[in-house]
């Protein structure tokens, strides 16, 4: 395998820092990995997943979101709205640079990004949630602490994942104002939801909640043992095995996974 760093522009203006994983053959395919909300690309389960579909010929590019890892622009200043648009930026250099993807992986808020950014690039033939919230305004149980001020003063300093980060009224009232459910249902492309029954930040209930409300084709996996954060190698290794093998069939026909 080989890693390529990347950059282009997101919807803000900003510089976003990538990394598009390369197998050591022709790509067989292209796909697109969307972090978890304050994770960045090179997050242990989003390098790893990546890594594993790298392996089974995919190329796949995992980028920070604004104000978090290597990119410019400030965490308070972006949107669930804007990382959703994002993603689509993402598709775009990807597009004129190597090719468009034909899958989105998205891990919690990462996942409830990807359901309303693939409809936003045609050639996405497949979706993953990984632990995914069926509604994105679930994030704020984890800085509820500080909403009042962040109403009052109109943003607030929070500790997330170890990271001080400002948290702005306009990504709260953005949260607040997405309908889930309705792009959900309009989503159009083939839908893995992927959840741990033990999920300790993500109730198992929001997997049931997606999967109601999208169209088939539809499928569900239970992530038994696996915490939300997919710490342990050997849960993201399983990710990334499951998802190739449920993608396979909207994949390029080249796409042929091989034994490990």
């Amino acid at each position: 395998m080989d890693a390529e760093e990347i950059s282009f522009t997101g919807s803000g203006g900003e510089t976003l820092a990538g990394t598009l994983d390369l197998p050591g053959k022709e790509p067989e395919g292209y796909a697109l990995m969307a972090h978890c909300f304050t994770g960045g690309r090179n997050h242990h389960a989003t390098r790893r997943i990546a890594r594993q579909l790298c392996e089974r010929g995919l190329a796949v590019l995992r980028f920070d979101f604004t104000g978090l890892g290597d990119s410019g622009g400030r965490f308070a200043e972006a949107t669930f709205s804007s990382r959703v648009s994002d993603i689509v930026r993402a598709a775009d250099w990807m597009r004129s640079v190597h090719g468009a993807p034909q899958l989105l992986v998205g891990h919690s808020l990462g996942g409830a990004a990807v359901i309303p950014a693939a409809p936003e690039i045609p050639e996405v033939a497949a979706v993953a949630t990984i632990g995914a919230p069926a509604d994105p305004a679930h994030v704020t149980h984890l800085f509820e602490g500080v909403l009042e001020e962040v109403e009052r003063e109109g943003r607030a300093e929070v500790v997330l994942g170890g990271q001080r980060l400002k948290v702005s009224r306009a990504f709260v009232d953005d949260l607040q104002t997405f309908n889930p459910m309705g792009a959900t249902a309009a989503l159009e492309r083939p839908l893995l939801v992927m959840h741990s029954p033990q999920d300790e930040v993500v109730e198992l209930e929001n997997a049931s909640t997606i999967f109601r409300a999208a169209r088939h084709p539809k499928s569900f996996i239970a992530l038994d043992g696996a915490d939300h954060l997919l710490r342990r190698a050997a849960d993201s290794r399983r990710v990334a095995q499951l998802v190739a093998a449920w993608a396979d069939p909207y994949l390029p026909e080249t796409f042929t996974p091989e034994a490990d």
